[in-house]
């Protein structure tokens, strides 16, 4: 992978690659390993990219693809790790998560079905119903109702603070 690719591809979108590997990852070793595996995957996936959506639409779904891909992979494995993860990884100057609230937001999101939480991932990242159906390869008035449905289960866990 070519360094201008990293620069030009790969770090403007590094926030939506952190977020979903973050949100499939319970320990900083998984979490590099995941990152890792989506940029090259980006690399070599790049001749596909025919500029039909946004590059950050790809780099979504490039992304999650691979987070699920390799979760599955590791089930299989029966790899399950305790450690919570160190939020930041280095690839971030300040770490956002240092909120409780925020922690709590995302060890709920953890509790979530892999389809939700690709879901509810792509909402908090301010993404239209539209923009969201289409990487996720639903209709919008889905993406509308799952969230609704994704929104009553985070409040469930969130009251009951997820211990």
């Amino acid at each position: 992978m070519s360094k201008d690719f990293y620069t030009q591809f790969i770090l403007p979108y590094a926030g939506i690659i952190i977020k979903i590997c973050r949100a499939y990852t319970d320990s900083e070793e998984d979490f590099q390993d995941y990152y890792q595996e989506v940029c090259l995957q980006l690399w070599k996936s790049r001749e596909n990219f025919k500029g039909d959506s946004k590059w950050s639409t790809w780099v979504y779904r490039i992304s999650l693809n691979v987070a699920l891909s390799l979760l599955k992979k590791d089930k299989k494995v029966n790899k399950k790790s305790v450690e919570l993860p160190d939020l930041d990884g280095g690839l971030q100057d300040s770490n956002p998560f240092n909120d409780e609230s925020l922690k709590l937001l995302y060890l709920a999101i953890k509790q979530l079905s892999e389809l939700d939480r690709a879901i509810i991932l792509l909402y908090l990242e301010e993404n239209s119903y539209q923009e969201i159906g289409e990487i996720m390869g639903l209709s919008p008035n889905n993406i509308g109702v799952k969230i609704t449905r994704i929104k009553k289960k985070l409040k469930t866990l969130l009251d009951g603070k997820i211990y």
